[in-house]
Formats: C-alpha cells, structure tokens, sequence
C-alpha cells in the first residue's frame, strides 16, 4: 500500500513536469498522480498492453495515466 502510494506521488510529479499549462500545484498534481495509477492500469488493461513488471514500469503506468488525467482536467477547467 505505501508503495502505490509513494509510486503514484512520483507519477504525479512527473505528470506536472510533463503537461504544460497552469498546472494544479504540488498536492494537486500528487493527488492526480495517485488516482493516475489507477486510470493508467485501466487504459493499459483496455488495450490489452501487458505493463512493465517493477517499480519503474508501475511509475510508467501511473505517470500515463497521470498525463491523461491532468491533460483532461485542463481541457475541462
């Protein structure tokens, strides 16, 4: 559980590093990075795209799914 949590803060980071605009703070950013990993293992599972094994392909799996959240909430807001 502190792995996902910590692997998904990570993800957060980077997601904020990643797409360009406003940006939604450090906690925002980290929030979105931790419900990233979540949206990132669905679209990974709904492509049939078996993730990486390891802590680096679990951050690779949330930081996309990270982007894809905060890519979509700065369309929304």
């Amino acid at each position: 559980m502190l792995g996902a949590i910590v692997i998904g803060i990570i993800a957060g980071w980077l997601a904020g590093k990643l797409v360009r605009g406003a940006g939604f703070g450090l906690i925002g950013d980290l929030i979105l990075g931790l419900i990233g990993g979540f949206v990132g293992a669905w679209i990974f599972g709904a492509l049939g795209i078996h993730g990486p094994n390891g802590a680096v392909g679990a951050i690779l799996v949330a930081t996309v799914g990270a982007v894809v959240l905060v890519w979509i909430s700065h369309v929304i807001l």
